[in-house]
């Protein structure tokens, strides 16, 4: 039986000794390869021929060049530790005992050199990132990763699951730098640099910092173990998606074989979007699903081309429809819209960039493809709904914002006025509107 089905066999309290086992594996390999003196400071470890000075340099090279052997040392000290469990009655509670302490600490880089101000002043980045691989124990890769960010005064989303790892943080361009050493030297990451996409922007972009444990990193709504990301369609670099993208269009209405498929919601599609592309108009990534089982027909034979922000969604949408065995070739665009537009500012993706953040978009091009829901003009800056507890996002330029239009709609505007008037131990009102009312929870584009 191989070693990934027999973890996934393994009850919670088995996949926690294993967890621990190979936490133990990993510390024994690296302690195996120090050389020199063990003082503070003076440590060094040699291996393969190479020296490493750091903690983060040898644990990056271990885990990239060693993963098979680390399997067979954890496998023995599992099995091992299962023998002695059923041998020795007070070994559980000893077990117990050392499960509970997770020193993180080692995941940590040192930032002694670098002050305070260092972290928190200078130019500021976003990162967006991120990475589907197998997590032991993900309890403890959020408890690294709040720690890690609150270190290094970062701000921002991220998501952890036993599948893998989605994030997107902010803060000063020497934070971020730190952090993306952090993550490609932690062993169960093997993320490399340009797997991060960066933007201008900094802490200042989110509102605090969430760390959180969840089912899914991308909410699709569906058990990653029924459709995994293994499953995802094939992965096409920026330049080889430019050529799909010219080709489609040199063809104009006589190609009908192929599909164009933004895999974003409704409000990210409005301001930007690739030319020629079917945009389904859903609230929600977790919609994607039942759009896809109700426009089965759309698909039928047709080569999908899939593109999403950063490519997340594509991995596990891509997956949902090939397990449907409708299309000819489904294909998804590597590192989404952002990694596009890094290779081409001015290409076939018109319109701004949606990022789930203060700032709301991103462009790098001028055009304009969205109006002012109010009179009509040229408009592609959100703001949220005026109306108190609304979270709808609404598109009213300057002009029409001076004569109160603040509102995502009519029935909000009505709501807002009423709740302006009101006083503060009013009932609440229940949020519906005509934004939500007035559009089909899944569309039928067939």
């Amino acid at each position: 039986m191989r070693l990934k089905e027999k973890e996934k066999q393994l009850s919670a309290s088995q996949r926690r000794y294993y967890s621990f086992c190979r936490r133990k594996s990993f510390a024994a390999f690296v302690a195996s390869k120090t050389e020199g003196s063990q003082e503070e400071g003076s440590r060094s470890w040699c291996c393969c021929g190479q020296s490493f000075n750091e903690h983060s340099a040898i644990h990056k090279h271990v885990a990239r060049t060693h993963d098979a052997e680390i399997k067979q040392l954890t496998q023995a000290t599992y099995e091992h530790l299962l023998i002695q469990l059923e041998e020795e009655p007070g070994m559980q509670q000893q077990t117990e005992h050392e499960l509970k302490p997770v020193d993180i600490s080692a995941w940590i880089p040192d930032m002694s050199h670098i002050s305070e101000d260092g972290l928190q002043m200078g130019p500021g980045q976003v990162l967006l990132y991120y990475c589907y691989c197998q997590v032991e124990d993900p309890h403890v890769i959020c408890a690294w990763q709040k720690a890690l960010c609150e270190k290094l005064h970062l701000t921002g989303k991220v998501r952890v699951a036993t599948e893998g790892i989605n994030g997107t943080v902010g803060g000063t361009k020497v934070a971020t730098d730190i952090y993306i050493d952090a993550m490609r030297s932690h062993p169960v990451f093997k993320m490399d640099k340009e797997d991060f996409k960066t933007s201008d922007g900094g802490a200042e972009c989110f509102t605090d910092l969430r760390v959180g444990v969840y089912k899914e990193i991308v909410p699709m709504g569906v058990d990653p173990d029924v459709i995994s990301y293994k499953l995802a369609g094939i992965h096409l670099e920026p330049e080889e998606f430019h050529r799909e993208v010219e080709a489609l269009l040199s063809e104009g209405d006589l190609c009908n074989d192929t599909i164009l498929l933004d895999c974003r919601n409704f409000y990210e599609s409005k301001i930007g979007q690739f030319t020629q592309c079917l945009a389904p108009n859903i609230r929600k990534f977790s919609y994607f699903p039942d759009y896809v089982d109700q426009n089965l027909e759309l698909f039928r034979d047709k080569k999908v081309l899939m593109y999403c922000t950063g490519g997340i969604r594509c991995e596990r949408g891509s997956a949902y429809l090939r397990s449907k065995d409708v299309c000819k070739e489904i294909y998804q665009l590597k590192g989404g819209i952002h990694k596009y537009l890094e290779r081409f500012p001015d290409g076939f993706y018109r319109g701004k960039l949606f990022v789930f953040d203060e700032r709301y978009t991103i462009s790098s091009n001028d055009d304009v493809i969205s109006d002012c829901r109010y009179c009509g003009r040229p408009w592609d800056h959100y703001e949220l709904c005026s109306t108190k507890f609304c979270c709808q996002l609404v598109l009213s330029c300057p002009s029409c914002r001076l004569e109160g239009h603040t509102a995502c709609c009519s029935t909000c505007q009505t709501k807002g006025q009423a709740q302006s008037e009101a006083t503060s131990d009013s009932p609440r009102h229940k949020e519906e509107c005509e934004c939500t009312d007035g559009r089909p929870r899944i569309p039928q584009d067939v």
